[in-house]
C-alpha cells in the first residue's frame, strides 16, 4: 500500500510562472544556470543553483551558498513570486516532450514507504551527492523540486486525470530553453482529492523514475525530523517529500549515450573485431538505431550504426546489479595487438 498525502503547494502566480520556472539543478552546470537566468530575479535557479549569485569559481558547496538559497528562498515568498496555496490539494502536470506527453500527479510521498521499500529504487546513491541536497533541504526546510516516481496503470486515476486534463488548466505555457510544454491543474475537489489517496492506498508500490539522490535526501531529512519529534506526529508534513507520480505506460525511456573520444590506435575493422568478443555486432545502415531490448546497444561509427547484442558472461540476470547494461559495458576491455586497452 502506498501512502500519499496532499499539501499545500508553494507556487509562482500564474501571470509570473514563465519567469520564476527553471530546469532541474541537475541537468546543467553552474555555468548553464549563470546564463539561462541571466538578469531574471526571479529565475528559480538562485534557490536551486545559488552559487549564481557569487563571483565565478565560487564551490557550490560552500556553507554560504546553502544559506543564500534559503535567503532568496524566503526572498521569493516576500516578494509574492511564489505563494502558498490555501489548502492541502493534489496537482496534475503535464509535460510533452518531442511531441509525446505524460501526465503526472503532484503529491506527497511517504518517508516510511521509502524506508520499507514500498518506494523501489533501481540505483545506489553517493552519500556526498545525498548531503548535498540533504544541506538544501535542511536550510530551506522545504522540498523545492520534486522527485519522478511511477505506478502500475490505474483505471480510476486515469479517467480522472483525463477529466481534468480537458480543463483550462492553471499553468500553460512552452519553456524556451528546450521547447517542452507544461501544464497544470489543481485538484483541490474534496471527492477527487480522497479518491486520489484512496486508489493509491491500493497500489502495491511505487518506482524510482529519477531522482534517486533527492529521494533519499528528502527521506533522510524527514526521518531526522520525525526523531526530532519523538515520532508521535505521524501525518506532519516531514513525514512526506513532494513527488510527481506518473502511470507506468506514460514513460518514455530516454537514451544513455557515452562517447568515445578515440579508438586509441585502432581501425575501424580493429574496433568492430575486438568487440566480438564480447557482442554480437550487426550492421544497421545509416538509419539512426535505437537499442531493442535488454542487453543490446546501439553505435555509431563512421556515419554507419551498428546493433550491439551483449554475450552471455557479460552480464547476470540474477542480480540486480549485473543485469544492469552498464555492468556488460564495464565488462568490455578491448585488447590491442600493442597490449594497450581501451
Amino acid at each position: 500500500m502506498a501512502w500519499v498525502k496532499p499539501f499545500k503547494g508553494l507556487r509562482p502566480p500564474k501571470d509570473l510562472v514563465e519567469r520564476v520556472e527553471c530546469r532541474p539543478y541537475d541537468v546543467l552546470s553552474s555555468e548553464e544556470a549563470r546564463i539561462e537566468a541571466g538578469d531574471n530575479e526571479m529565475s528559480l535557479y538562485h534557490v536551486i543553483r545559488p552559487e549564481i549569485d557569487f563571483p565565478e569559481g565560487t564551490d557550490e558547496y560552500a556553507s554560504c551558498v546553502y544559506e543564500k538559497g534559503a535567503e532568496n528562498f524566503a526572498k521569493f515568498q516576500r516578494n509574492g513570486w511564489l505563494v502558498e496555496d490555501a489548502k492541502p490539494m493534489y496537482y496534475i502536470y503535464a509535460q510533452t516532450m518531442n511531441g509525446r506527453t505524460q501526465h503526472g500527479i503532484v503529491l506527497g510521498a511517504s518517508v516510511k514507504d521509502y524506508m520499507d521499500g514500498i518506494i523501489k529504487k533501481h540505483e545506489l546513491t553517493r552519500h556526498e551527492k545525498e548531503e548535498d541536497r540533504m544541506k538544501h533541504i535542511r536550510i530551506t526546510d522545504a522540498n523545492i523540486e520534486p522527485v519522478f516516481l511511477a505506478y502500475p496503470d490505474n483505471v480510476a486515476l486515469a479517467s480522472l486525470i483525463d477529466r481534468y486534463a480537458r480543463r483550462e488548466p492553471e499553468y500553460d505555457f512552452v519553456a524556451p530553453i528546450d521547447g517542452f510544454r507544461h501544464r497544470f491543474w489543481l485538484v483541490d475537489n474534496e471527492a477527487d482529492i480522497d479518491a486520489i489517496t484512496k486508489e493509491f492506498a491500493a497500489i502495491p508500490a511505487l518506482y524510482i523514475a529519477d531522482g534517486h539522490h533527492r529521494t533519499a535526501a528528502a527521506a533522510l531529512v524527514g526521518q531526522e525530523k520525525a526523531l526530532a519529534h519523538g515520532g508521535t506526529h505521524p501525518e506532519a508534513e516531514y513525514n512526506y517529500f513532494m513527488a510527481v507520480c506518473f502511470p507506468a505506460s506514460e514513460l518514455t525511456i530516454l537514451d544513455y549515450n557515452r562517447v568515445v573520444k578515440d579508438l586509441n590506435g585502432m581501425t575501424t575493422e580493429q574496433f568492430l573485431k575486438a568487440l566480438e568478443k564480447n557482442f554480437t555486432v550487426e550492421p544497421k545502415g545509416k538509419e539512426i538505431y535505437h537499442p531493442s531490448k535488454l542487453h543490446n546497444f546501439s553505435l555509431y561509427l563512421d556515419g554507419q550504426w551498428y546493433s550491439l547484442t551483449a554475450k552471455p558472461g557479460t552480464y547476470d540476470d540474477n542480480d540486480p546489479i549485473g543485469v544492469l547494461d552498464v555492468t556488460a559495458v564495464s565488462y568490455t576491455h578491448l585488447t590491442l595487438p600493442t597490449n594497450r586497452e581501451v
